[in-house]
């Protein structure tokens, strides 16, 4: 396997026709397909490891083939050391996220077997990342979404669940239960789920997981729970108050409602008041005279068959019994 660069204008000579060029970042490699062959899973594998006549894969028109867009020269470089020794060493300048998701996107496997680093803690992070993953995935199946399906079933759209050690006593007294809403929260008995929960980076990873599976509203932390009364103190006037301990807990909370914002808006329909409120604005179009019948009558305005009185007549106007002769006839 050799290497040139573009910038540079030198290009190695293939030892035989068998050889291809790959085109990354500027950066001219040429490599035996053979090599691709015997990992016929990696991306790379499928694009060359089958006959060249027959893939999918096409040359440019200098016969390079152009792969790992957005993948550095270094970083794939280090890549293609896996199809000789089956080993990544990620070099210096490289951060594990960034091989990381090179390795990804090339379908090379990431894990202790296959990459080398100097960089302990950030590769051990991504591998607890990916465990994490996984591990959350089978408690979601297992004993996350029984309790989740449960709620639902009782027409609720949401669920609070704690998760407390398998030796855990929650004893609560009938008479004086806790003031907190406890009552409304799912219990999950798990010291497996406990320890799970105890990192944040678990509880990051989880919300992810959460999220990609189409919940909402997700929160996940430690709370305090009460788990069993202490004490009974007297208030004045012969009141009582119990104190119980409280345990540090981890706790869920999803929605999986679809309509969250309707169900809090209340619709007030308005219906166009026909009334006139503005009692100057009335009387400057007409002035109103209220006979005493309709006054002793009435309880709060005119008959209903009348409505709004009609305008009186001006001063000059001259009345029916006082028309003009002619207009009369």
């Amino acid at each position: 396997m050799s290497y040139s660069s573009l910038h540079q204008g030198v290009v190695t000579p293939p030892a035989n026709d068998e050889r291809i060029t790959l085109v990354v970042e500027n950066t001219r490699i040429i490599v035996d397909p053979a090599l691709f062959a015997a990992h016929p899973d990696t991306m790379l594998g499928r694009m060359f490891g089958s006959s060249l006549e027959n893939n999918f894969t096409r040359p440019n028109e200098r016969g390079e083939y152009e792969v790992a867009e957005g993948i550095s020269a270094v970083v794939f470089r280090a890549i293609m050391e896996y199809y000789k020794t089956g080993i990544v060493h990620c070099p210096p300048n490289v951060s594990i996220p960034e091989l990381r998701e090179a390795c990804d996107y090339l379908l090379i496997p990431f894990d202790a077997n296959t990459i080398r680093c100097h960089n302990l803690r950030g590769f051990l992070h991504e591998l607890s990342n990916e465990g994490a993953r996984q591990q959350f995935e089978k408690f979601l199946e297992e004993l996350i979404l029984p309790v989740m399906v449960a709620s639902a079933q009782r027409g609720d759209r949401e669920c609070h669940i704690v998760v407390l050690l398998d030796d855990d006593v929650v004893d609560w007294d009938l008479d004086y239960p806790p003031q907190m809403g406890e009552e409304y929260s799912q219990i999950i008995y798990s010291t497996g789920v406990y320890r799970f929960f105890k990192y944040i980076e678990n509880r990051d990873v989880a919300k992810q997981v959460l999220k990609e599976r189409g919940l909402k509203k997700i929160r996940l932390g430690i709370e305090g729970y009460p788990t069993y009364k202490e004490k009974v103190k007297c208030r004045p006037g012969g009141r009582s108050e119990v104190i119980y301990n409280y345990a540090q807990r981890p706790f869920l909370r999803m929605s999986w409602e679809k309509e969250e914002a309707k169900s809090r808006h209340v619709d007030f329909q308005c219906v166009k008041s026909k009334s006139i409120t503005n009692l100057a604005a009335l009387e400057a179009v007409a002035p109103v005279s209220i006979s005493s019948e309709t006054v002793e009558g009435a309880v709060g305005g005119f008959p209903e068959e009348d409505g709004v009185a009609p305008s009186q007549p001006f001063p000059r106007e001259p009345y029916p019994d006082r028309l003009p002769l002619e207009d009369l006839a």
